[in-house]
């Protein structure tokens, strides 16, 4: 593979390129999946090839091939170089940022590889989940009318090089899981639980999950405010926001709108804008409880890795630092265009696929408070612990989250079930109303969407549950 990368920089810089790069990314995919304890795929793919990036006259060219011998790698990039020239006529001029590139080789290797599971024991497995689900149900008199549970691997290869020096090998398994079930009363309607499982690791994360067990405390959770969940409070109240949903409000109102590629505009059309402007950077946003960052680093994560596509170290980027805008995701395109460096954010989900700018690990930094404090801090109110739905603006600032497994709190102790919460804040509205932070991090694995081609890419989300003071909830379900 070496000699076909060599030959991209080579013939890339007789063009007359300012910049070369190429890349190598394989993708190996499988997945095992049970539809209402039937088993319905076991599949497996590869999507391999050679990416090619040259800056000519300002402008950039990419072009792919996924027959990978000397002709065909040589004509993507005589490709590359004849979209880059047309679009330099009427494209702004584009430069990368001057970094200090990496020569490295990030190679994991999991402890059990997934191919060596037999198919059977993996619906065996799943067959174990469904069945502790059923069972789970039938004790609170619902019906669980469509369970599907899926295991599966995702494993990605890559190694890029480019004409500034930058060398990079990644090699990499992840584990994952994906389950949605409906339960269904026939006098209190239907509630749905879903979660995406995913880990830089082998079989040994699938096991660790332990999804029977899981999948049953789920069950049980859902079954219980389906039948027993009473409507939220009218007046204002303090909330207590679960681990799962600070994560996800930390992707979609904090990641999202920290790209700097969305900020100036070039994802408008396809995912939407961005609240952030260069110079609301070092405003205040939120409560100085309220540190969030994103960190590819993160051992084991969903969206690990050690150097990005551009081969610049990853590291640590502060999107809110004590609720303080403070850092945008950058490339190298974006950091030369605002004039500072790239923090490694540049990311591709295949061969196919240009890097662009993505999250990786976005989460809020923890507190000192356990949940039981938080809740005593809350005195009463409403403990939302997970949720079914959500949505948000194409500026990422109305957000709208539905609880789905949720509690009265009551003299700082949990009592009854709340059904279909719903919190519905602007997203300065939200950070502001954060009073305490817990110390009980979790994270949860996401296939981030963005760019056209669209390119859903692993990443985690994460964080400590946190008081909100005096929010005010809706309801969905008059319950």
């Amino acid at each position: 593979m070496e000699d076909l990368l060599s030959l991209v920089l080579k013939r890339g810089g007789d063009l007359g390129a300012s910049y070369v790069e190429a890349r190598f990314q394989a993708d190996y995919e499988s997945e095992v999946l049970l539809k209402n304890g039937s088993p319905e795929v076991s599949a497996d793919s590869v999507e391999k090839g050679m990416a090619v990036r040259l800056l000519v006259e300002g402008s950039l060219g990419f072009a792919y091939v996924n027959r990978l011998d000397r002709a065909s790698v040589r004509r993507a990039v005589d490709e590359a170089y004849s979209i880059a020239r047309a679009a330099a006529r009427r494209s702004q001029k584009v430069r990368m940022s001057e970094e200090k590139l990496a020569a490295a080789s990030d190679v994991k290797k999991p402890r059990v590889r997934y191919e060596d599971v037999a198919v059977d024991d993996k619906v065996e497995y799943l067959r174990e989940a469904d069945s502790a689900a059923l069972a789970e149900a039938e004790k609170h008199g619902v019906k669980l009318v469509s369970r599907i549970i899926s295991v599966g691997r995702w494993d990605t290869e890559k190694h890029v090089v480019n004409s500034d020096g930058g060398d990079v090998r990644f090699k990499l398994s992840r584990a994952v899981c994906n389950y949605m079930i409906t339960a269904f009363h026939p006098q209190r309607g239907s509630l749905q639980r879903f979660e995406n499982l995913g880990e830089a690791a082998g079989w040994e994360a699938v096991e660790r999950w332990n999804l029977p067990q899981r999948i049953e405390s789920e069950t049980c959770d859902i079954s219980r405010a389906l039948t027993k969940g009473m409507a939220p409070p009218n007046e204002p109240c303090n909330v207590v926001l679960g681990s799962e949903i600070v994560g996800l409000v930390c992707h979609e109102s904090c990641g999202h709108p920290g790209e700097a590629d969305r900020m100036l505009g070039r994802e408008a059309a396809q995912a939407g804008e961005t609240y952030v402007k260069p110079e609301l950077l070092g405003t205040r946003i939120g409560s100085e409880h309220v540190t969030v960052v994103d960190d590819p680093r993160l051992p084991r994560s969903f969206g690990y890795y050690l150097y990005d596509d551009e081969c610049v170290p990853a590291a640590e980027r502060v999107l809110i630092k004590r609720g303080v805008l403070a850092e945008l995701l950058h490339n190298r395109e974006t950091a030369a265009e605002l004039g500072t460096r790239s923090n490694g954010a540049s990311r591709s989900s295949l061969y196919s696929r240009e890097p662009i700018v993505r999250m990786a690990n976005t989460y809020l930094k923890p507190g000192d408070h356990s949940l039981e404090e938080l809740f005593e801090l809350a005195g009463s109110g409403v403990y939302v612990k997970s949720y079914q739905e959500w949505n948000i603006d194409d500026r990422r600032w109305n957000q709208r989250y539905v609880g789905v497994v949720a509690y009265v709190i009551r003299d700082g102790e949990l009592a009854e079930m709340v059904r279909d919460p719903v919190i519905d804040l602007t997203t300065k509205g939200l950070w502001s109303s954060v009073d305490a932070v817990g110390k009980d991090m979790g994270f949860y694995a996401g296939y981030c969407g963005k760019g056209d081609p669209m390119q859903g890419i692993p990443v985690w989300f994460g964080g400590p549950s946190v008081l909100l003071r005096n929010v005010r909830l809706g309801a969905r379900h008059g319950a």
